[in-house]
């Protein structure tokens, strides 16, 4: 029976294969999502090796973090353009999980990020939640928890106004639009706590600004931020 099911297996697979989210080719066996190809050319950043790096640098004089890390630069046409893309507007959720876990295998090599104690995913509003069906900085957090062992906590941090997108507002414009947009639930859970506070993409840095605020507001708190990709 076991026999009969892998050949319709293969069968199935050489009418409809499975692509690779990143370049569009098919998968061979023990692939999965992303071709190896692909996974061993994309443009990793480092930053975990890189304390001074280039999304570190964006929060100076801005909010304290103990460290800032996206794993692999964006750029436009790019295999990560492409990844980001399937992600976010194609439903592909589990394209989240596997980078969360490639980056969590990343960060648990920096002495400063395997210290933490939760992570955070940004929230989504619950008017963005219901059209899309997730929250893809969720689906990243779950699968760095997988790899890294660390809980996450979803529930805490709540965007509670709805803000329009972000897309071609200026670096000003975008940390005005970004006010009062986030609380917490319950600060007290937090006290004393190693952060992780994570998103999909770092551009201009005001979404996870605003979000930092709201978290270094309770007591004992120590912030780091993690990103899938950040743009170059």
């Amino acid at each position: 029976m076991k026999l009969q099911t892998g050949y319709w297996a293969d069968f199935v697979s050489l009418l409809f294969p499975e692509l690779c989210q990143a370049c569009g080719e098919s998968l061979i066996a023990g692939e999965n999502l992303i071709c190896l190809d692909c996974r061993y050319n994309l443009p990793f950043t480092d930053f975990h090796q890189k304390p001074d790096n280039m999304v570190a640098q964006q929060f100076w004089g801005k909010i304290k973090l103990e460290g800032a890390y996206a794993m692999c630069y964006f750029a436009k046409g790019g295999k990560i353009q492409h990844l980001m893309h399937n992600f976010k507007y194609k439903g592909v959720q589990r394209i989240g999980n596997l980078l969360g876990n490639v980056a969590g295998e990343q960060l648990l090599k920096s002495p400063i990020f395997k210290t933490a104690d939760i992570i955070i995913p940004v929230p989504l509003h619950k008017s963005r939640l219901r059209k899309r069906g997730y929250n893809q900085s969720m689906c990243f957090a779950e699968g760095l928890s997988e790899k890294m062992g660390i809980p996450v906590d979803e529930n805490n941090l709540v965007r509670i106004r709805a803000t329009e997108t972000q897309t071609h507002r200026s670096r000003f414009s975008r940390f005005e639009n970004m006010q009062e947009v986030f609380t917490l639930t319950n600060p007290e859970a937090l006290r004393n706590k190693h952060v992780l506070l994570v998103d999909d993409v770092v551009t201009t840095g005001s979404t996870l600004e605003a979000c930092g605020i709201e978290l270094l507001k309770v007591e004992g708190v120590q912030l780091s931020i993690a990103t899938i990709a950040c743009a170059e």
